[in-house]
């Protein structure tokens, strides 16, 4: 029998996509005042949060996956990966994950789901420069075929269940004082032990990625549009929009919102612009949608938010 923590009501998800192969992906749905950070316990079965096992699927957001004892596989990427005590598994967002109903058959696992705004030092990056921010040098990292992305020495292994333990007893109660602070300080803990024990030389960006990450820096500050950012590059909207979703997971669209909310969070928490201002340098209409766009991405206004930051 199955036994798992339950997941907390601050990391929800939803539908965003589904490819043209059928693959469903999902999507982050913030809660209000909730750290963006999901932690599963699995015994048994190395079940990954928030999707029923056989079921092949992708995700917009980070799920860091750690086997502490027992055995069995998974697909990840359409290959076969062996699951083993001390493997950690970095599945960056867009990768395919296919997980049996017997993936770890004797042993247990944990799963961490993560937006990059759980961790303070990445909260203030442009989305666009994850991929090379040292905190997430294990996502980039390109896959050995059945192989995990790293393996914890047999020595470290303890501190490892114990950083987990940890951050699950955080996220676990939200509203406790001081619980978004710690979970963030836990997980970033588990980034840089996870970053550790990452190659030197990470995969390099995807060429054409790399030239619409330039684009989408050097414009969305200005009313553009998915359209506007592919004619630029010499694309249809529609191809390009594919081939950004194939290679990183997120559509055109999704990259240009996800880098001008992180400037209107930025904005917020460091300046006192008004909302038609901050709305202004972020390409977006007027204050009244950036109301509209941020309640709804973030499951509170921004006034609350810039006061929560504060506080």
């Amino acid at each position: 029998m199955t036994t798992q923590t339950p997941a907390p009501t601050g990391f929800r998800t939803r539908l965003r996509t589904v490819r043209p192969d059928g693959t469903p992906v999902y999507r982050h749905a913030a809660g209000p005042g909730r750290p963006p950070v999901c932690v599963t316990r699995s015994d048994h079965e190395a079940d990954l949060p928030h999707q029923p096992p056989g079921h092949p699927h992708a995700h917009d957001f980070l799920v860091l996956v750690y086997v502490e004892r027992g055995g069995g596989s998974v697909g990840m990427g359409g290959t076969p990966t062996p699951l083993r005590a001390g493997d950690v598994h970095a599945v960056p967002p867009g990768r395919t994950i296919d997980v049996g109903p017997e993936s770890l058959d004797r042993g247990r696992s944990w799963s961490v789901s993560f937006t990059p705004d759980a961790v303070p030092t990445l909260a203030s990056v442009s989305p666009l420069a994850w991929a090379h921010h040292p905190l997430l040098a294990l996502f980039a990292v390109e896959p050995v075929p059945g192989g995990p992305s790293a393996t914890v020495p047999e020595a470290g292994r303890p501190l490892w269940s114990a950083w987990l333990g940890e951050l699950a007893d955080e996220v676990a109660e939200p509203d406790r004082v001081g619980a978004r602070e710690a979970a963030s300080a836990v997980l970033t803990r588990l980034l840089v032990g996870a970053a550790r024990l990452a190659p030197s030389a990470p995969v390099p960006l995807d060429p054409l990625v790399t030239r619409v990450f330039e684009e989408i820096e050097a414009t969305f500050h200005e009313p553009v549009s998915a359209a506007d950012v592919a004619r630029a590059l010499g694309y249809t909207a529609g191809h390009l929009t594919t081939v950004v979703r194939e290679r990183t997971g997120r559509t055109l669209l999704d990259w240009i919102t996800e880098r001008r909310m992180t400037e209107v969070r930025r904005l917020l928490r460091d300046t006192d612009l008004p909302l038609g201002v901050v709305a202004a340098r972020t390409g977006l209409r007027d204050a009244t949608y950036l109301v509209r766009r941020f309640k709804d991405r973030y499951g509170i206004t921004p006034d609350r938010w810039r006061r929560s930051e504060r506080t």
